[in-house]
């Protein structure tokens, strides 16, 4: 659900062997990637802490209007802004702390909190305390999410079988988006809705003893730095190369056409349409029909198709859908429209974590899925607050058109920034460094190898 839950996938190295799958044997291929064992622990529990999340989100508007009342928007959008407040600012803190620590029990220690935190929303009585908790949890979820996504290339080194998972990861965070709010539903005709956190607390004590049970490998060390070198060297590694600096872009057009399906939903269902709250939830299942459709198709598509065309092209049907909204004059367009979008939405954000892993070191790639973590809610927090102002000021034709536009800037950039011709065996020469060192003594003055940015290479060659 998107008001707690935490985004994002994720990768793996070298070149693919494309194949030609009937879409029997790629969904079955998809399927084979739980038996890896640990894979099997970190994907249960990915899903039991994605069921307590949503249990948690709807219980949390509940608390917001028990506290509230009419004003249980605004607390809602407030408690929103901190979540990514709190993944712009502390998901690099927290990825250079967790490169001194055991992944397992930084993993398990960050679950726990998280249970401790919703276990305490219950019992609050004033929307600052809903606020300081909200800001604990999504500190403690900007932790998490990048290491959990660093450890899985780690589990899984087959590029193939990698897809297959991230796939995976993503099926199950848009089943979550459909079967979360069904079960919420069921369980507050019997119970009361703080119950829901209790449900979440047990989610995320589930995902730590996953966790705590799984066989994880262990980390490559990299080179001792200070603890401000490790904090910013995600950042440094994504700014300076290429692909990530186009997939930055990217998030932008992306963050760009989701506000629009996020924020501006309900007015569009039930303001513009004069519909209910049952098909404002059929739009958002819409959404996660067109994304689930895409994960089941996604591993056969990456074997026909290189990622950065198969993302731009996500991501322009994406823009193009939300281009389309003023047009949308019937409920049944509008959900082709959300599915469309939803397509395009996880076509540009499953693949990501490939990019990643063929972009960082082993030892460099948990600070780098955390620069991706923040740098795209950054996106986030500027499209969220733009499509609200302006849908509410100027009415939801213009709010569509100005992301449109935002969106449209953000594949121009792309285009720009990632050259379509990207290999990741790159010729290069190091001139500055001397004649004896190491390096030039393996693999000779000018050479060629898998490059990614780190301390010999601080710069990405002009590729002729």
């Amino acid at each position: 659900m998107w008001l707690l839950c935490a985004a994002g996938y994720p990768a793996a190295t070298g070149t693919v062997t494309l194949r030609r799958l009937p879409q029997t044997e790629s969904s079955s291929l998809m399927l084979s990637t739980l038996r890896n064992p640990t894979f099997r622990h970190l994907f249960a529990a990915q899903i039991v802490a994605l069921v307590g999340t949503g249990l948690a989100t709807v219980a949390l508007g509940l608390l917001a209007w028990h506290l509230a009342g009419d004003t249980a928007g605004a607390v809602l959008g407030t408690a929103l802004a901190i979540k990514m407040v709190a993944y712009v600012t502390l998901a690099p803190i927290a990825a250079a702390i967790a490169e001194r620590l055991p992944r397992r029990a930084f993993l398990v220690a960050l679950d726990l909190i998280r249970a401790l935190v919703i276990g305490a929303l219950p019992f609050v009585d004033q929307i600052w305390q809903v606020y300081v908790l909200i800001f604990l949890l999504q500190a403690a979820s900007a932790g998490f999410t990048p290491a959990f996504q660093a450890v899985i290339p780690d589990v899984i080194k087959d590029e193939g079988d990698y897809t297959n998972a991230l796939s995976l990861l993503r099926l199950a965070e848009d089943l979550e988006q459909v079967a979360s709010p069904v079960l919420a539903a069921a369980l507050l005709t019997v119970v009361g809705f703080p119950v829901l956190f209790a449900g979440t607390v047990v989610g995320f004590i589930g995902s730590a003893l996953l966790v705590a049970t799984a066989r994880l490998p262990g980390r490559v060390k990299s080179s001792p730095g200070s603890f401000r070198e490790d904090v910013t060297k995600g950042l440094r590694i994504y700014v300076a190369t290429p692909r990530l600096r186009g997939l930055m872009a990217m998030e932008g057009a992306v963050a760009a056409a989701g506000a629009m399906v996020y924020v501006n939903t309900v007015v569009l269902v039930q303001d513009r349409l004069g519909l209910g709250e049952q098909q404002v939830a059929l739009a958002f299942a819409a959404f996660g029909a067109g994304s689930m459709v895409a994960a089941f198709l996604l591993p056969r598509m990456l074997t026909r198709v290189a990622d950065r065309p198969l993302m731009i092209g996500g991501a322009a049907l994406m823009v193009a859908g939300v281009a389309a909204v003023p047009l949308a004059a019937t409920f049944v367009g509008l959900m082709a429209l959300w599915a469309v979008i939803g397509f395009g939405f996880a076509v540009t954000q499953t693949p990501i974590g490939r990019i990643i892993n063929r972009s960082a070191r082993d030892e460099d790639r948990g600070a780098v899925f955390a620069a991706q973590f923040a740098l795209s809610h950054a996106c986030w927090l500027v499209t969220y607050p733009l499509a609200g102002w302006i849908g509410a000021d100027f009415g939801i034709p213009a709010a569509a058109l100005t992301l449109a536009a935002v969106g449209a800037s953000g594949l121009l950039a792309t285009l720009r920034l990632w050259p379509g011709h990207d290999p990741v065996i790159v010729r290069h020469d190091h001139p500055d460094l001397p004649t004896d060192h190491p390096h030039l003594r393996d693999h000779g003055p000018d050479h060629a190898h898998p490059l990614v940015i780190d301390d010999l290479h601080r710069r990405w060659p002009k590729l002729a």
